[in-house]
């Protein structure tokens, strides 16, 4: 099993996607019960964000290691790896 960087921060990851979640599982709960449409959305917006904060620590790792030590290791792996890094940033940018 191939171990990526993030290995060493696994457990805070984990407890971060929890957290979004729970935010769904109460957004799921505030549907059900009827609550107030502006408030529903509001813990949208708070549910996104707390995903875009993952997926930036991702990014920002995967810059940090996956993409420098390809540039490091040179070759057509470096160029693959921006494009991958560039290819990402698009899909969070769209979304």
């Amino acid at each position: 099993m191939t171990e990526y960087w993030y290995h060493t921060d696994r457990e805070a990851l984990q407890k971060r996607l929890r957290r979004v979640e729970g935010q769904v599982r109460g957004l799921q709960r505030m549907v059900g019960e009827d609550a107030y449409c502006i408030d529903i959305l509001t813990q949208i917006s708070a549910a996104n964000r707390a995903l875009q904060a993952v997926a930036l620590s991702l990014l920002e790792g995967h810059l940090a290691h996956c993409v420098a030590e390809a540039a490091a290791d040179g070759g057509a792996e470096a160029a693959a790896k921006v494009k991958e890094a560039s290819d990402a940033i698009a899909r969070l940018v769209r979304s």
